[in-house]
C-alpha cells in the first residue's frame, strides 16, 4: 500500500448499489497516502450523492462533461491530466461496453479517452449480465487496451442471486491499485527538506540573511516526491511555487526553522536533507522601533544559532541525515570535516564563489561525500542534479 503515497487517483463511480462501497474505498486510498477525487455519472447519483463523496474526499465531486469552474471549461482535460490512476469502482455493464467502443458521451467517458494514465475497473453486476457474452467480449477489448480489471469476486447479490459479479470489498480494491504503481526508489519514506535563507532580524526593518534563493531545495524536494516520498518542506523566505505533492512549512528566523525542524523529526521521519543556508548568527537584541542613522558607527553584538543538523543527527529519531555545505574555498576539506563532527551520513557541498553555479544560478555542481565514498555531480539543472542526488540517498540510506 505504499505506492499509494502521494498518487493522484481519479475515482469513477457508476450507477449500481455497490457505489455505497465507493465510500469506503476513498478511505482507503487516503489512508494509504492518495489524494482522490471523484466523478460520478448520472447513474451513480440515484444511488450515493455527490454530497457524501465530496465530505469524504475533501475535493469538489465532477458530474459535468463542460464544467463552468474549470480552467476553459475543459474539467475533462484538465482531471485527465492530474491523475495518476482513473479507477472506476463500481464499473457497471454499461459502463465497460461505453469503454470499450471509445464512447465519450459523458464526463467519465470522455475524460477515459483523454487520459495518458492506467485506467482500472472493478466491475459489478448481476451474474448472468456478467456471463452475458457481450459482457465477456467487452471485458476481452478492455483487456487489450491495457485497462487493468480488478475482480469481481463470486457471492450473494442484491438481486437474491448467486454468482460472479459482486465488486471486490474496498481494502482488495485499494490493494489491487497499489499494485499498479512500480516500486519507487523513496515509496513509503517520510523526506524532510529545509530550503532557503533565514532573517535574523535587526530592528523591525532590518535583518541579517544570505543569497540563498531556495532553489537546489525546492527542486530536491520535487525529486523526492517524485520519487514516491512524502514530503514535508521546511522553507525560509523564497520567491518559489510550491512543489506538486510537497507539505511546505514557512519560517523565517533560524530559531524558527529549528523548531519547526525538531517537531518534524519528533513525529518521526526517514531522510532529513538540510539544504537551508540557515544564519549563523542573530542579533542578541532586536530594536523594538527602526533604529536611526544617528552615529557614524553602530556595533551588533550576535549571538550563535541553533546548529539545526548537528541536532537532527543527535536526535533520539535520528533519521538518514544529509547536509548541505556552501563554501568559497577549501569545499571539500570543509565539507569532510563537517560530515565527521557533525556525525553525518552524508553531505553535499558545492563552490559558490563562481557566477555559474550555486545561490541564484539555476545549475549546480555538487560533490557528494559520505563515510567511505564519494561522488562528484557535474554541472547541470538543478532539477537534474536534485534527481542524481535523491538516487544516491535512496542508495545509502537502504544501505545503512
Amino acid at each position: 500500500m505504499e505506492r499509494l503515497v502521494n498518487k493522484r487517483i481519479l475515482l469513477g463511480v457508476t450507477g449500481g448499489i455497490a457505489a455505497y462501497k465507493s465510500a469506503e474505498l476513498i478511505r482507503r486510498l487516503q489512508d494509504a497516502g492518495a489524494d482522490v477525487r471523484v466523478v460520478m455519472t448520472q447513474g451513480a447519483q440515484e444511488f450515493i450523492t455527490p454530497l457524501t463523496m465530496q465530505a469524504l474526499s475533501g475535493n469538489p465531486v465532477h458530474t459535468d462533461l463542460l464544467d463552468p469552474h474549470a480552467e476553459a471549461g475543459m474539467g475533462h482535460i484538465e482531471l485527465a491530466r492530474w491523475a495518476d490512476l482513473v479507477l472506476i469502482a463500481p464499473a457497471s455493464a454499461n459502463f465497460m461496453a461505453r469503454m470499450a467502443h471509445g464512447h465519450g458521451s459523458d464526463l467519465l467517458s470522455t475524460l477515459c479517452l483523454a487520459t495518458g494514465a492506467p485506467i482500472a475497473i472493478a466491475p459489478a453486476m448481476n451474474q448472468q449480465m456478467w456471463a452475458d457474452i457481450a459482457t465477456q467480449k467487452n471485458l476481452l477489448i478492455l483487456q487489450e487496451k491495457g485497462v487493468h480489471v480488478f475482480g469481481p469476486a463470486a457471492g450473494s447479490q442484491a438481486c437474491g442471486e448467486v454468482g460472479p459479479g459482486r465488486m471486490l470489498e474496498p481494502h482488495e480494491i485499494a490493494l489491487c491499485a497499489a499494485n499498479v504503481f512500480d516500486y519507487n526508489l523513496l515509496t513509503g519514506l517520510h523526506v524532510v527538506v529545509t530550503a532557503g535563507p533565514t532573517r535574523e532580524a535587526i530592528d523591525p526593518v532590518r535583518y541579517i540573511t544570505n543569497q540563498s534563493s531556495g532553489k537546489m531545495g525546492y527542486a530536491i524536494a520535487e525529486a523526492a516526491a517524485e520519487a514516491g516520498a512524502r514530503v514535508t518542506l521546511i522553507s525560509g523566505p523564497v520567491n518559489l511555487p510550491t512543489p506538486t505533492r510537497v507539505k511546505r512549512i514557512d519560517v523565517v528566523r533560524a530559531e524558527d526553522m529549528y523548531n519547526a525542524s525538531m517537531a518534524v523529526v519528533d513525529e518521526g521521519c526517514d531522510v532529513f536533507i538540510a539544504t537551508a543556508a540557515v544564519a549563523d548568527y542573530r542579533p542578541s537584541v532586536t530594536a523594538e522601533h527602526k533604529i536611526k542613522k544617528s552615529t557614524e558607527e553602530i556595533h551588533l553584538t550576535l549571538v550563535k544559532n541553533p546548529d539545526i543538523v548537528a541536532a537532527v543527527s543527535a536526535h533520539a529519531k535520528r533519521p538518514f541525515t544529509v547536509g548541505f555545505a556552501a563554501e568559497t574555498r577549501d569545499v571539500v576539506a570543509y565539507a569532510q570535516a563537517k560530515l565527521d563532527n557533525k556525525k553525518l551520513d552524508m553531505i553535499a557541498t558545492n563552490d559558490v564563489s563562481g557566477e555559474n553555479v550555486g545561490f541564484n544560478s539555476d545549475n549546480n555542481a555538487l560533490t557528494v561525500i559520505w563515510p567511505g565514498g564519494h561522488k562528484v555531480l557535474p554541472l547541470a539543472a538543478k532539477r537534474q542534479i536534485a534527481k542524481q542526488l535523491i538516487e544516491l540517498i535512496a542508495i545509502r540510506h537502504k544501505r545503512d
